[in-house]
């Protein structure tokens, strides 16, 4: 250190001690303000994002009570279909004590009279009331339509208080009035659309009618008012200028209890009906006031501690001006001995209080690598504070590690540097030897080790293609989880969830489109879970969720709902957009299980459950699904033996001409001929192999046996019909029965003529390219194609004439109206001119008595087939028919 350096370090510390307190002032100053700016803020913030969250719910709640309404109109229309038709005066008894309407939520489900009187009803007492003088009664009595009207209970029914009123007019056949369906549904149903703790305090959840009195509150302690009971609604509330809209609702004319509350509504579109969803404004800003609170006192301390700060520094920079001249002396040694090397090195220098107490540490020298580390030179980092440069609990902690090496004489360490932009090191292994008074201290870069390290740790923890955390971490997580559920007293939830159809686009668009849609399945479902949630790829296309904690078991399927829903939407990926669905098993922590093995097992068996009813929805677990589990995989096992030992064999039902009874053609029908069980019908097996994809061999098996048993009719000497083979839509969406049908074909030498392929509604409703080529690839082989059980899928107008099918065959349920209704004439009739219209001929399923057929012949439907001319019969059965060919007796023949 030269002489001029000397003498300038003590004036640069008396600059200093009088720098301090005006740096102090500005700091306080701008702290002040940034306060007072941020609490402002802060607090529009949390009003705009109330504006939001009441738009949000309101949007939701609508959405969840037109779904609800919906299911009720459908309940109805059936009810209404079935008494018109039957007039049982047991129908509704009956009806509950096949398991309907044992829900708590169906308070009476009856049928009036006309004369006002109770026909049947889900009530014993309610056999004696007279509804005649009742407001709805009179109003469908008085107005021929049957729309569902929806209103509140009358007098007469005083059980039914607390209930919303869904009524519907019947009628005679020749459109009298012939009484009123009710059915009284509790209001509570209506508003358990979340739960009042989610809500928050102060919130309110309503529904109310545009056309009538009908009005149905949930406060937020949970309890339920409507009708005759005091409303806390602002007047008005179910007639707003809008349709749809959220505004802040406060003083005169607000709520009855005076709170401020931002208001969100909706309008429902198709019944008339409003939600609404009110929010306290206090609690809703609550958080901000909380804020601005505790932004106050911090300043305030911050103010006070700046303040103490800056006059100790003062005093600490004079001081350090007596000592300037020793630790330059120093620093010129340690600097000699240490500038060569690769590791930073320090001398630090104890900071005491008036007390002796150490409370800093000043770099009194270092060499240029260790200012490097800080992003700095060597110039600049000499004589900063160890708390100039290290900050909160880093600075602590570093701290009391010099403090310790000042005691015992050495300490080290390896230590993540904090997150800092200067910083050019991320991990240091630092080694602290005591020198004299001060604090000789190396510094080495262990980044790049740690760097393998953490890489280790994550490839052996994280999923590498979706990013989440792997089966690995998730059964290590789930322990402790567990153990805080229980330290807190509160429950988990465990949701395992299976993409449907996930492997059919795998292995129908390749694994790259397969991996992608992995990708995107992943952020849905993150996006549908709070930020405290788990998730984890457990393995292929399975997730599973941590829920903890939560308040109830409907909570829960609340988020269930969430995923269902969301992964029902397609995912785009490229330019296709692919469907697949999430089936999710619930298993809940204590009930269904102690530990992470059983909970991800009975949450797996649920999800299985809930597969073998149908896809796309959630199940909890029921110890009962073990026994349903393990049956379902001994008949795949069954299953698989049959496929294997071909003990499946064809039974044939005729179709013949409908005016003069000559068979035209057959329909082959599949039966399963176990060694043990004896003939198993298809409604055993036929389900469980759709959804096991079992299906794709045994259609193979169709096939080939199907043209097997043609060739032997052929070689008999017979004179054979075409025969039509079901082919399921994972089959033929497949894209290989045409192939399939090519090999047959050409392996047992039979004409394509003689073959027909039958596809249900919902096997064309994929993409429509790649089914469109199929079609022709199948119908390039001369094989026709019939649409099976029309009406009770999806297919259009405009679809059919693009498929350019060559049969339509009508399903039963249609044919069964017959000679009922003229509206099913009527019905049948639109069906059979549309069909010719496209160029197709028409075939009636489940024709079972003459009346039926005579119908059909003057509809000019082309064939039949039922009962009524042919029960299914095996190979052996069919030759006399070859034979016979005209199969109706001379009675009919027309």
């Amino acid at each position: 250190m030269s002489k001029s350096s000397a003498h300038t370090a003590p004036r640069t510390h008396r600059f200093l001690a009088l720098l301090w307190p005006a740096l102090a002032l500005l700091v306080c100053a701008a702290l002040w303000t940034a306060t007072i700016l941020h609490a402002g803020a802060e607090r529009r913030r949390a009003e705009e994002q109330a504006f939001k969250e009441a738009d949000a719910y309101a949007e939701a709640y609508e959405q969840y009570v037109t779904r609800s309404v919906a299911q009720v109109d459908q309940i109805t229309m059936q009810l209404k279909h079935s008494w018109e038709h039957a007039r049982d005066r047991s129908l509704i008894e009956n009806m509950r004590r096949d398991g309907m309407f044992t829900d708590a939520a169906f308070v009476n489900v009856s049928v009036i009279g006309p004369d006002g009187a109770v026909r049947s009803s889900s009530r014993i007492h309610a056999r004696g009331l007279d509804l005649s003088r009742a407001d709805f009664f009179i109003q469908h009595r008085n107005a021929i339509s049957t729309a569902l009207r929806i209103g509140t209970p009358p007098p007469e029914l005083d059980e039914a208080r607390g209930t919303i009123l869904f009524t519907r007019r019947l009628d005679t056949q020749d459109d009298g009035f012939d009484g009123v369906l009710l059915m009284a549904v509790d209001a509570a149903y209506f508003t358990s659309f979340v739960s009042s703790p989610t809500l928050g305090p102060g919130s309110l959840l309503a529904l109310v009618g545009t056309d009538n009195a009908l009005r149905v509150e949930q406060d937020a302690s949970g309890i339920v008012r409507s009708m005759g009971a005091a409303s806390l609604l602002p007047a008005n509330a179910d007639r707003w200028p809008v349709a749809r809209g959220v505004q802040l609702v406060d003083g005169q004319g607000g709520f009855a209890d005076g709170e401020p509350r931002v208001l969100g509504w909706r309008r429902s579109g198709a019944y008339p009906l409003v939600a609404l969803v009110a929010l306290s404004h206090t609690a809703v800003l609550e958080a901000a006031d909380a804020y601005w609170t505790d932004s106050r006192n911090h300043t305030l301390v911050a103010t006070a501690v700046l303040t103490m700060l800056a006059l100790g520094a003062s005093m600490l920079s004079l001081r350090a001006s007596a000592r300037a001249r020793e630790r330059a002396e120093i620093q010129r040694a340690y600097r000699t001995a240490t500038e060569s090397g690769n590791d930073g090195f320090y001398m630090v220098a104890p900071v005491r209080d008036r007390k002796g107490q150490t409370v800093d540490f000043r770099i009194v020298d270092c060499n240029e690598r260790g200012a490097f580390f800080y992003g700095s030179t060597r110039a600049q980092l000499v004589g900063s504070l160890i708390s100039a440069v290290h900050h909160g609990k880093s600075f602590d902690e570093l701290v009391a590690n010099y403090r310790t090496a000042l005691a015992v004489g050495f300490h080290q360490e390896d230590r993540r540097m904090p997150d800092n932009n200067r910083l050019n090191i991320r991990w240091g292994h630092r080694r602290i030897v005591r020198v004299g008074d001060n604090l000789a201290v190396t510094l080495q870069d262990i980044s790049e080790r740690k760097e393998h390290e953490s890489q280790l740790a994550r490839l052996a923890n994280e999923d590498s293609l979706t990013g989440l955390p792997n089966r690995h971490w998730f059964l290590n997580f789930v322990p402790v989880a567990l153990a805080r559920a229980e330290d807190g007293d509160h429950g988990a939830a465990l949701l395992f969830i299976d993409l449907d159809e996930f492997k059919q686009v795998n292995d129908t668009h390749g694994h790259a489109v397969g991996d992608r849609l992995l990708q995107l399945a992943a952020e849905r479902l993150l996006s549908q879970l709070r930020p405290g949630d788990s998730v984890a790829r457990f393995g292929g296309d399975e997730f599973v969720v941590l829920l903890s904690p939560f308040d109830s078991d409907q909570q829960v399927a609340i988020v269930a709902t969430r995923i269902v829903e969301a992964f029902s939407k397609p995912f785009p990926i490229a330019d296709d957009q692919h469907m697949i669905g999430a089936s999710v098993g619930i298993a809940v922590y204590p009930r269904d299980g102690l530990d992470a093995a059983t909970l991800i097992r009975h949450g797996d068996i649920a999800m299985y459950a809930g597969k073998a009813e149908g896809k796309g929805q959630y199940r909890f677990f029921d110890p009962a699904q073990s026994n349903i589990l393990k049956t379902r995989t001994q008949l795949r096992q069954r299953l698989l033996e049959a496929i294997d030992k071909r003990q499946f064999v064809l039974h044939y039902q005729p179709r013949v001409d409908t005016r003069t009874g000559e068979l035209l053609s057959m329909e082959a029908l599949l039966r399963w001929e176990h060694p043990q069980l004896g003939m198993i019908r298809p409604d055993e097996f036929i389900p469980l192999a759709e959804s096991s994809g079992l299906i794709v061999p045994i259609g193979a098996i169709v096939i080939d046996q199907a043209c097997a048993q043609l060739a032997a009719w052929r070689a008999y000497g017979a004179v054979p019909v075409p025969v039509s083979i079901n082919v399921s839509p994972k089959q033929f969406l497949r894209g290989s029965v045409q192939r399939e049908l090519e090999d047959a074909l050409a392996r047992h030498a039979v004409p394509a003529g003689l073959l027909e392929v039958e596809i249900t509604e919902s096997a064309m409703m994929g993409d429509q390219a790649e089914i469109l080529a199929e079609l022709a690839a199948i119908r390039a082989l001369g094989v026709k194609l019939h649409v099976d059980d029309f009406g009770t899928g999806y297919s259009s107008l405009s679809q059919l004439q693009r498929m350019k099918m060559d049969v339509l065959k009508v399903d039963r349920s249609f044919t069964a109206e017959l000679g009922r209704s003229r509206e099913g004439t009527v019905f049948f009739q639109a069906i059979v001119s549309m069909a010719h219209a496209l160029g197709m001929e028409v075939v009636a399923e489940g024709v079972e008595n003459e009346e039926q057929l005579q119908i059909l012949r003057a509809l000019k439907c082309n064939e039949v087939q039922g009962y009524f001319v042919a029960r299914p019969l095996p190979a052996a059965g069919i030759a006399p028919l070859l034979e016979q060919r005209y199969l109706f007796k001379e009675a009919l023949a027309a």
